[in-house]
């Protein structure tokens, strides 16, 4: 069992997702949070094929439900799903993402005025 925490950001929510591969060559999943649009992907991705994770981006399962729910296209969450059922199949190691905003000598001294 995998399980991963994501922090979205600015709108302040975040989503736990506990990945586990099942002998059928799925991988179960739980999306916990207080997202409604992540709650509406969850319904449709409660079971997984494990090698959905290399479907290209258009073809992806996560991506698609993504499309259809999320409002916001930089969402982190279907890149932590996938990343979730990767590190659970034995496909990459488990390995902590970021993205981190880097404050510039200018936009600092705007702050500053």
């Amino acid at each position: 069992m995998t399980k991963v925490a994501i922090h979205s950001g600015a709108c302040g929510f975040s989503v736990a997702v506990t990945a586990d591969k099942g002998k059928d060559k799925k991988v179960h999943l739980l999306i916990e949070t207080e997202c409604e649009m992540v709650r509406k992907m969850a319904e449709e991705l409660s079971a997984l094929d494990m090698m959905s994770v290399f479907a290209r981006l258009l073809d992806n399962p996560v991506y698609r439900s993504a499309a259809r729910h999320l409002k916001h296209v930089t969402c982190p969450v279907p890149g932590g799903i996938l990343k979730a059922i990767e590190a659970e199949c034995g496909f990459a190691v488990p390995k902590d993402v970021s993205i981190t905003f880097v404050q510039s000598e200018r936009s600092q001294r705007k702050k500053e005025e």
